[in-house]
């Protein structure tokens, strides 16, 4: 049955006066909505501006046939998905390098004799290697005189235009440069998507795993893309001792992205991605929150 909410609101704005409806309806999809999702309706819908505080009350939500097309707040046409592996204590990234350790610094407990009863914090410590979960290579991750994700402009690592080129690992490990073309990528960040994440966390994860070749990657510098990411253990095969992927791209100062995750649930295109590291001098690799920002005309 289609469902609708009746409620009253009141807007008050930062620069003086209130606004207050009743018995305000509106058709929703499901058999619920928060108040924050209602609150963002009656400001877009009614297109306020300087809008502050925002009081939902009388709530109720009961089945009737909606009026017209379901209008959800802002927020659902601009859907986010997130890309990242969760880093936990003890987690294996990268076989060799040290799990990160994640603990507390001062815990809730003892900071108790810092403060009034009933105020408490935490404050964490991590001692980790930057190649830890979902991470960006930087240049001077290979190169002595390359950018360090300090040196890198913020553009780089933010709402790149973007574009997903699937090559099940099923089909082969190797990614050729022939696996590339026929795909709009100049100035676009190219995700690869072979499904190996689903090894994430298995001894299966570190060995024998998809990766670019040589001619993959000078393919990618010749076409102009800004960035390279894939769901895989590593964007080089590691078999061997040479990283020519690494090499040639990070030369040319495209970064890389290495063990994404949840690329199924993108679109081909029509998204933009995001990889920001922390502003560490330095250090040319750093965990990310990598996240896909899908366009309003595919998300809505």
């Amino acid at each position: 049955m289609d469902k609708r909410v009746k409620f009253d609101f009141e807007v008050y704005f930062t620069n003086g006066g209130s606004l207050k409806g009743e018995d305000f309806r509106l058709d929703i999809n499901g058999d619920t909505i928060s108040d924050t999702e209602l609150a963002d309706y009656i400001i877009q819908d009614l297109r306020l501006l300087m809008a502050g505080k925002v009081n939902i009350l009388n709530k109720e939500i009961f089945e009737e046939a909606h009026k017209r097309k379901v209008a959800p707040a802002e927020t659902a046409t601009e859907q986010l998905i997130d890309l990242s592996h969760t880093i936990e204590n003890g987690l294996v990234t990268y076989k060799g390098l040290p799990a990160p350790i994640i603990c507390d610094y001062l815990s809730r407990a003892d900071s108790r004799s810092y403060y009034d009863e009933g105020t408490e914090f935490q404050i964490g410590k991590i001692e980790m290697v930057s190649n830890t979960g979902t991470y960006i290579d930087c240049p001077f991750h290979r190169y002595e005189h390359g950018k360090d994700t300090a040196e890198m402009d913020l553009k780089a690592f933010v709402d790149l235009d973007a574009v997903v080129i699937r090559v099940p690992y099923r089909n082969g490990l190797a990614i050729t440069d022939q696996q590339l073309k026929n795909r709009e990528i100049r100035n676009r960040a190219v995700l690869i998507h072979t499904g190996w994440d689903s090894h994430w966390n298995t001894e299966a994860y570190y060995e024998n795993h998809p990766y670019l070749t040589a001619a993959a990657a000078t393919y990618l510098v010749e076409c102009g893309v800004k960035l390279v990411g894939i769901d895989s253990h590593n964007i080089d095969d590691t078999s061997g001792r040479s990283r020519p992927v690494h090499s040639t791209l990070l030369g040319s100062e495209i970064l890389i992205v290495e063990h994404l995750c949840h690329l199924d649930l993108l679109p081909d295109d029509n998204f933009t991605f995001t990889a920001a590291p922390p502003k560490f001098k330095g250090v040319g690799t750093f965990p990310v929150r990598a996240f896909a920002k899908l366009k309003k005309d595919v998300a809505g």
